[in-house]
């Protein structure tokens, strides 16, 4: 049963987003200013539309916050959308358009159905949810698909996605991405094994790529598609560490955290791929290559303090009682259950849909073929889903710590949590 449960809601150009959470244990300290960071996190990143320069977004804690701390009940955010106030006669609720079928209906010069305030899309766009959507839901107007399917409903989830990131950094567990590939430019493999230097050197990229060679190579190439008005997609990867022995399980199918963490990053528009440690790259070696083999060290309360920082094992380093991993290749899970080490994750997303030099297209209405429609899209936005992927393996994350941890306070949880600790540094 799922512990953390969440909700979001509202259009691309409609007037807000909205999202609920609930499963927050009371008394974490929060506020609106540590949403907004990450909300402009998400803005960022070379390669970013139009719409960026309209909005900056801003979180509003409605409810389940009070006085700076959770009160236990479900916390509910509204951001505004600004550029709502540019498509007020198409988005409005009470506005009641023409159907497309009518004859009060002509033909715009952009090749849609055009009347009353509002317009009609008829030209689905390749990639995109356009067309399968319109059928699914029985729509002519594929505004009404595109509106929702848009990629705006994951600033709710990275601002939801603050709120499990404040809860696990109270266990000394922190969530961080970079991006290690962009169209044909692949990051080369870096020589630092501390997972904290690599987020602080990609927070400075403009890409969100810690190799700065590599950084600048996928600036150059961003700038090429915008020439010549096509897309790219890449790679990022998710990390989380400090997460201790045993969450998941292997019990059940749906328990399984490396099935979990998959689909979290899956449900974000444009992931088609999903890697878990060394991923795809396994069946590629032998097994004896492949496995990470396990020592037991016992060490003195003085020594484990020295090791805190080694982050090839984890920040807490009494969580692994002793028992320790040379390699990560497995990526922090085995058998569907965290080991102790760093999870590591990487997904790749496909070039952007939206093309400003569309493709060809059948217009769902007339049935001729047409040139696809083109929306005011981005031309890259891999960094920004990374900070997305960030949010989302959090949520993912603190549901399954506190399914194993649960309490209605931060205080009870911490009790369930510390007593755990003290069982596996006797195991």
């Amino acid at each position: 049963m799922t512990t953390l449960r969440y909700i979001t809601a509202g259009e691309s150009h409609g007037k807000a987003l909205i999202g609920i959470l609930e499963g927050i244990p009371s008394g974490l300290s929060i506020s609106a200013e540590d949403i907004d960071r990450d909300l402009k996190r998400r803005q960022g990143g070379h390669g970013r539309g139009g719409r960026m320069k309209i909005e900056s977004d801003h979180a509003e804690i409605l409810s389940g916050v009070c006085c700076g701390k959770t009160i236990g009940s479900p916390i509910s955010i509204l951001i505004e959308n600004k550029d709502w106030a540019n498509w007020q006669d198409v988005m409005s609720s009470d506005n009641l358009p023409e159907s497309p079928h009518s004859p009060l209906w002509k033909r715009g010069a952009e090749g849609d159905f055009k009347g009353g305030k509002g317009g009609f899309v008829t030209r689905p766009r390749p990639g995109h949810a356009d067309l399968s959507g319109a059928i699914k839901y029985d729509s002519h107007d594929i505004r009404n698909i595109l509106e929702r399917s848009s990629a705006r409903e994951t600033a709710m989830r990275v601002a939801l996605g603050v709120m499990a990131k404040k809860f696990l950094s109270e266990f000394n567990i922190k969530v961080g991405s970079h991006v290690i590939q962009i169209g044909t430019v692949r990051i080369q493999n870096l020589k630092e094994k501390e997972l904290s230097k690599i987020f602080e050197k990609a927070e400075k990229s403009p890409v969100r790529c810690p190799d700065e060679v590599a950084s600048k190579k996928m600036v150059k190439l961003i700038d090429r598609a915008i020439k010549e008005g096509n897309s790219l997609g890449g790679i990022f990867e998710v990390f989380v560490i400090g997460v201790p022995v045993g969450l998941g399980s292997h019990i059940q199918w749906d328990r399984r955290l490396d099935g979990r963490l998959a689909q979290a990053l899956m449900s974000i528009q444009a992931i088609k791929g999903v890697e878990v440690g060394l991923g795809f790259d396994m069946s590629r070696r032998f097994g004896s290559e492949v496995m990470d083999e396990i020592f037991y060290r016992a060490k003195s309360k003085e020594q484990r303090a020295k090791s805190i920082n080694s982050e090839l094992r984890t920040p807490n380093s009494e969580l692994t009682a002793g028992f320790y991993r040379k390699t990560n290749y497995a990526g922090g899970i085995e058998g569907g259950m965290t080991n102790g080490m760093p999870i590591i994750l990487r997904a790749a997303m496909k070039p952007i849909p939206t093309q400003k030099k569309p493709l060809r297209s059948i217009d769902i209405i007339t049935k001729r073929p047409v040139e696809a429609a083109y929306e005011r899209s981005d031309i890259c936005a891999v960094p920004a889903a990374s900070v997305i992927g960030e949010a989302m393996i959090a949520l993912t994350i603190a549901d399954a710590f506190l399914e194993k941890f649960g309490g209605d306070s931060i205080t009870e949880v911490k009790r369930n949590y510390d007593s755990y600790i003290e069982y596996i540094k006797k195991f």
